[in-house]
């Protein structure tokens, strides 16, 4: 349902050079595209979190990762800066990609990275990218389906491989609007969406803040640039795009999964979606390729068996968690009071002692300290709201 323009209204999204002051403190918010993040970097926003925060990683709806309660904002900038993850302070907060987590290691129609890296190249050296809202939200996916389900303003959807080429259809909150061929024509489509945006709704957050009128006008001149789209916004992927051994789209990618060149991969949660300072620096210390997912899951990838065997072994004592039906897999949370001034209740605190008292969680849920929503799971979802009197209500997003 689309929203209200909130043309005019200060976006307050946190970014890297541009800190959110909470309740605790300062938060940054480093912008991951796809997800990913190589070992060297995670090691370095650890130490950065455990000298200068709060000592954890918070794991956003988006595949980000989030530092709180900072107490040196410069010291937490030069260490991501370090990193590599903040190429440019001008487009920090416009980064947001959301990529196949699986893509390239098991099923999908085709590898998207190429597609995910030419975007976010793209996207940094454009100087009207800039203006665009820190919520505006690109996506990737792989033929899948499983990050059209997050609703990005506007997304790739590989539907086939012609030669060397991926053929994708562009959708703009979820309608296909037609279709382009190669990895440049691609991204090309998605930033003229995102250009049209800026040029014809500057200060709007969303596509979804747009008029009707503003909308259509959005559809038609991106119809007229590309060939039509083959998928409908009801058609399912097809059934290439995710074979036997993959987790379903919308089920957790948690637990031991077998990449197709063989190498094992493997996926896990952690309480209230934070990493342990200690923790991120041990997933660090596998020396793989790590990868953040819209639904908090870390996934580290390439292993060889023993490797994996053994990052089991000696992770799940520390509090990685690789069990499916573990309710971690399937409960978020805000992080209520008191570190949130909106907040009246301390939601973590609450939603521990319901996962400890063996409350069953069946459907996605995630607990909020205000109606706000803060960090709500774009998918259908459980929202839990803490009550100003005491207790909470729950109704279905």
């Amino acid at each position: 349902m689309s929203q209200p323009s909130r043309r005019g209204l200060a976006d307050r999204c946190p970014g890297v050079f541009s800190t959110h002051e909470a309740a605790d403190g300062a938060v940054a918010r480093v912008r991951l595209p796809g997800g990913r993040i190589g070992p060297d970097q995670l090691t370095l926003l650890a130490q950065a979190a455990a000298a200068h925060g709060d000592g954890f990683l918070e794991l956003t709806a988006r595949a980000n990762l989030q530092l709180r309660g900072i107490g040196d904002v410069d010291a937490v900038a030069e260490a991501v800066i370090e990193a590599g993850l903040a190429p440019s302070s001008t487009h920090d907060k416009v980064r947001n990609i959301e990529v196949s987590p699986l893509t390239g290691r098991i099923g999908g129609i085709a590898d998207v990275a190429p597609v995910a890296e030419a975007l976010d190249s793209r996207l940094r050296t454009e100087g009207w990218s800039a203006e665009l809202s820190g919520r505006f939200l690109f996506g990737v996916d792989d033929g899948r389906g499983d990050i059209r389900r997050h609703r990005p303003d506007v997304c790739a959807l590989v539907r086939s491989v012609d030669g060397p080429d991926i053929v994708a259809d562009i959708l703009v909150d979820d309608e296909p609007v037609g279709s382009a061929r190669g990895v440049e024509m691609i991204v090309d489509a998605l930033l003229d969406v995102a250009h049209m945006l800026v040029e014809s709704a500057p200060g709007t957050w969303r596509i979804g803040d747009l008029t009707p009128d503003e909308r259509s006008a959005v559809e038609e001149r991106m119809g007229t640039r590309l060939p039509p789209a083959v998928r409908g916004p009801g058609d399912a992927a097809p059934d290439d795009a995710a074979p036997d051994g993959a987790p379903a789209v919308g089920e957790p990618i948690v637990g031991w999964f077998d990449q197709d060149d063989g190498r094992v991969l493997l996926g896990a949660v952690v309480e209230l979606g934070r990493i342990p300072a200690r923790l991120a620096e041990f997933i660090a210390a596998v020396e793989a390729p790590v990868i953040i997912t819209p639904d908090r899951e870390i996934l580290i990838c390439d292993l060889g068996e023993g490797v994996a065997e053994t990052v089991v072994r000696v992770l799940a004592p520390m509090g990685l968690i690789f069990d499916a039906t573990s309710p971690w897999a399937r409960v978020s949370c805000c992080v209520g009071a008191p570190g949130c001034a909106n907040a009246t209740a301390p939601v973590r605190e609450d939603l521990l002692a319901h996962v400890r008292d063996g409350e069953a969680i069946g459907d996605r849920e995630h607990w909020v300290g205000c109606p706000r929503g803060c960090g709500s799971p774009a998918v259908p979802h459980e929202r839990v709201v803490a009550d100003p009197d005491g207790g909470y209500r729950t109704h279905r997003r």
